[in-house]
């Protein structure tokens, strides 16, 4: 093992503070070589925003945060602190990480949100977009449509995160199934890497820089722009949502969905699971209506159901003035379909509607305060063989009440999934995102926080003791154990990529998986 290894249990103890706002070992060792960015001394606002994120349950102070505007200014703060002795640099979307990913405790944090150019329609073989890594999803999306009718085709529910962000993680939304996930939808990357160079790279420049910045989670390079295919735009989405009493019934239809050909397929599927319960409106009935008015018939659910019940989330694209040709052909798709009939939910939405949908919840979520309590998030990838079991244990068991916000779980297919890239996913070609996006109320407090975090080691504790294929995704592990487990056969390509790409483990110290190492020797 590189001595760039990190003593992962002590480092840990250094990285992450409860909440402690006193500087890090080594004084002002944070300081060190900061003036040669010649950049303003940053404000403690920007301390205080750079050293928490989304997650809100670490406090991991920077030396500075800095609003690259070019991929030079990237360049010059990745060359200093490579000259220095214990630099590090993270790069920052949005700030939707939810343990430190993005921080550098006494480093230098990037902002990437003010990096340029702008946006630009390019033509090379196919319609892409060359777009800064800073840009946001949502303004993707703005920018294609209204500009050019155009769009890329594979998204997350939430478009409030960065294009470099995304790409450094996976991005998988309800399309993933069809065209794969975010990382499988770029035509090509520049990247500065942590030896200060910067590098274009695509599946024939520099391949294996492409693929390992792709889900690498920053330990490669930052990246600053990435070209995105488009393709025209739908106008409308039909929206639907059908209700399951049973997981057995819901598995078996949304794998059969997701594996039918492209002509006979939807273009989005997605579900979640659900709390049998009238009374709880963030985890019970009240969460599956799509418009406001919608009602949720409690007399179609049978007696004996169980405590937790699922829903089929899937959406139709077309372009029609009318509805009739849309009935028709989504009522031929459903018919197979084993869902409890009586509790069908469906709008026609604006495709830009239809994308933007979560970004009404964040707005609620702003308004009664839970946006900025902590979110204790934990995304898991299952496999297929192993999801019913995960039902019977985790779902009906250890959250039988729910997490105070969605429980997501749908199939994705590992052959969309290019295996050159640094992503670990399971080894069955049918597997599941879990996600279950907790929100701790402002009411509920600290113990609030401490049973969802204890429910989360839980969980992944199941299913390691219980020997099932799975992954984290979007992982933060505190022992070079786990990432070795977590990368599988894959581990020894990640550790040589970073000693290829960043050799002295500059980038992204936040996710604890290498110790920052000395400078090379100056030449005599």
């Amino acid at each position: 093992m590189p001595t760039t290894m990190i003593a992962y249990v002590e480092q840990q103890r250094r990285l992450v503070s409860d909440g402690d706002a006193e500087p890090s070992d080594g004084g002002d060792a944070g300081q060190e070589n900061i003036g040669a960015l010649d950049v303003a001394a940053a404000a403690a606002g920007d301390i205080a925003l750079a050293a928490r994120d989304f997650g809100g349950m670490v406090f991991i102070p920077p030396a500075t945060l800095l609003r690259p505007s070019t991929t030079d200014d990237v360049v010059r703060a990745v060359c200093v602190a490579r000259r220095s002795s214990r630099l590090t640099v993270a790069a920052r979307g949005n700030g939707h990480s939810v343990g430190g990913q993005a921080m550098a405790r006494g480093g230098v944090v990037l902002d990437m949100r003010d990096l340029g150019p702008p946006m630009e329609l390019v033509r090379c073989g196919g319609v892409a977009a060359d777009v800064p890594a800073g840009a946001l999803w949502e303004e993707v999306l703005e920018w294609g449509v209204r500009n050019h009718g155009m769009a890329p085709t594979s998204w997350t529910d939430y478009l409030g995160l960065t294009v470099g962000g995304t790409l450094s993680n996976g991005g998988i939304g309800g399309q993933a199934f069809r065209h794969g996930p975010q990382v499988a939808n770029v035509a090509e990357l520049e990247v500065v890497t942590g030896d200060g160079e910067r590098r274009v790279c695509s599946p024939s420049l520099c391949s294996d820089l492409f693929f390992a910045a792709l889900g690498g989670l920053g330990q490669f390079g930052v990246i600053t722009r990435a070209r995105i295919p488009l393709v025209p735009a739908p106008k409308m989405v039909r929206w639907i949502r059908v209700v399951y009493k049973g997981f057995e019934e819901y598995a078996g239809d949304a794998e059969w969905l997701v594996t039918r050909a492209d002509s006979e397929a939807f273009d989005y599927v997605e579900g979640f699971a659900f709390v049998n319960d009238v009374s709880d409106p963030v985890n019970g009935w009240g969460s599956v209506p799509i418009l406001p008015g919608s009602v949720f018939d409690p007399a179609k659910i049978p007696a004996e159901s169980e405590p937790i019940l699922y829903c089929l989330e899937l959406a139709l694209h077309h372009n029609h003035s009318g509805a009739a040709g849309v009935d028709e052909r989504a009522k031929e798709m459903m018919w197979p379909l084993r869902y409890m009939r009586g509790l069908v939910f469906a709008a026609d939405v604006s495709y830009v509607d239809f994308l933007s949908r979560v970004g009404r919840s964040e707005e609620e979520a702003r308004a009664n305060g839970t946006w900025a309590t902590p979110h204790p998030w934990l995304n898991i990838l299952v496999s297929s063989s192993d999801i019913a079991d995960f039902d019977r244990t985790v779902f009906k068991r250890i959250l039988r009440r729910g997490v105070g916000g969605p429980m997501l779980v749908y199939p994705l297919l590992r052959s969309k999934w290019d295996p050159r890239m640094s992503v670990a996913v399971p080894e069955s070609e049918v597997f599941y995102l879990v996600a279950l996006l907790r929100f701790i109320a402002p009411r509920e407090g600290d113990a609030a926080l401490e049973e969802a975090v204890a429910q989360n080691r839980e969980i992944i504790g199941c299913c390691r003791s219980k020997g099932y294929d799975f992954k984290v995704y979007i992982p933060r592990y505190e022992s070079e154990a786990d990432w070795a487990r977590h990368f599988g056969r894959d581990w020894a390509r990640f550790v040589e990529r970073k000693r290829r790409y960043d050799p002295i483990a500059i980038l992204a110290p936040g996710q604890t998986i290498f110790a920052r190492a000395e400078p090379p020797a100056a030449a005599p």
